[in-house]
């Protein structure tokens, strides 16, 4: 009985400590895939953030380009000269409103006075303009081009931090990603030694016990076996002497018949028939007794053979809740990979939806590029700047969307 116990307790504390192992296998392994996943996002925001460098080395472009042309307008301008009426404008930032300027019309007089007054004038000062307006064009040459070239350093310093930096977060996650797993591998494997350093102390200790159980099961039955054998013997040479001690009674009454008539030896007769008597009832009393142990041994071996009944029906009904719980723990199993992939697809959609809106941006900027209408300056300086605020917004996005995933990153490991 004591085996049977022990055999149940053990088995009592190995099963709730079962389910944990499972439950902490399935955790593992949920969490080896949101990180997959969250890797994933990552290389994607980081893959977001490249496009939307290209998109600020473009606006960058655009803008040396423009000043460029601004400064072949003005070197045409410089080379050319400008008539007596003609003003030209160059806007850093577009107006909000168009002006359109208007000649006045000066009378026939008045013009043809101005005309030889200015022909006399242009015939007297056109070597002096001459002079001057060179070295006025090679200075303003050199400013401009000076200027070209510092905003062209601006642009490609800004473009070398922001590579810089972006290098350096994708560094640093990387890092981060690497130690995270150094981390997981390490505590993986320090909880492999220890299960398998548990799961070896356990076997050991379930053989000792089955070992035990066999063993004092096998030496009853042994006992047992030699139990019966001897009682049967004992019961079949008692039943023997019983049978020669009735047929010896009987020939003594058929000798005390027949010497009834003396009466000397009647007395020692008497006392023979007595002790014979006495050895009668004692060995009535011993095969009583025997009887007994017989029929308390029987009994013994019928309580052994229900309690192995027992014991089977027990070992069904653990198998069958067995069975019933890894069904759950399957319906659980599916349930949590179905949000996963739930999750998934909503990031992939979020995605997409910036995918969108930058395929967008660049469409406004590719139809600002061929758009070949008279303010053209204009209206490429409003893309810009559209595109410039677009880029601003879908940045601030990215940032709100990796918060998110960093939060969810957190909540994980929390978890």
């Amino acid at each position: 009985m004591e085996p049977v116990l022990s055999v149940s307790s053990f088995n009592g504390t190995m099963t709730p400590q079962h389910k944990l192992e499972w439950d902490l296998q399935q955790r593992e392994e949920e969490i080896a895939e949101l990180q997959k996943a969250l890797s994933d996002m990552q290389v994607c925001l980081f893959q977001e953030r490249e496009h939307v460098l290209r998109l600020y080395s473009e606006n960058d472009r655009l803008r040396i380009r423009e000043l460029e042309d601004k400064k072949k307008i003005q070197n045409l301008l410089a080379l050319v000269g400008t008539d007596t009426g003609e003003v030209t404008y160059f806007y850093k930032e577009p107006p909000n409103k168009v002006s359109i300027l208007q000649k006045t019309v000066q009378p026939v007089e008045v013009r043809e006075k101005n005309e030889s007054s200015a022909l006399r004038a242009d015939s007297k000062g056109s070597r002096r303009k001459s002079a001057g307006r060179e070295k006025e064009v090679s200075t303003g040459l050199h400013q401009r081009d000076v200027q070209t070239l510092a905003l062209q350093v601006e642009a490609l310093q800004a473009q070398l931090e922001e590579q810089t930096r972006l290098s350096r977060e994708q560094v640093a996650g990387l890092m981060e990603e690497r130690r995270i797993c150094v981390e997981e591998v390490q505590v993986h494997q320090q909880r492999s030694r220890d299960r398998i350093t548990e799961l070896t102390r356990s076997l050991h200790h379930t053989q000792e016990l089955l070992y035990e159980s066999t063993k004092d099961f096998l030496q009853l039955r042994f006992e047992n076996q030699n139990k019966e054998k001897s009682w049967m013997l004992e019961k079949d040479h008692l039943m023997s002497k019983i049978k020669e001690y009735r047929m010896q009674c009987k020939k003594k009454e058929e000798k005390m018949g027949k010497i009834w008539l003396v009466h000397e030896s009647h007395h020692n007769q008497n006392e023979y028939i007595k002790s014979l008597k006495d050895k009668l009832i004692q060995e009535r009393r011993l095969s009583s007794m025997y009887q007994e142990q017989c029929i308390s041994l029987e009994e013994e071996l019928a309580r052994i053979r229900e309690e192995e009944g027992a014991r089977r029906e027990i070992f069904k009904d653990r198998t069958s809740k067995m069975g019933r719980r890894l069904q759950a723990m399957t319906k659980r199993y599916e349930a949590l990979e179905t949000r996963r992939v739930l999750e998934v697809e909503g990031f992939k959609t979020d995605i997409k939806i910036l995918r969108q809106k930058l395929k967008d941006v660049e469409q406004i900027l590719y139809k600002a590029t061929l758009n070949a209408q008279a303010n053209q300056d204009l209206a490429i300086l409003c893309e810009v700047r559209d595109s410039n605020r677009l880029a601003h917004k879908i940045q601030g996005e990215l940032r709100n969307l990796k918060s998110k995933v960093f939060g969810l990153e957190n909540e994980l490991r929390l978890c």
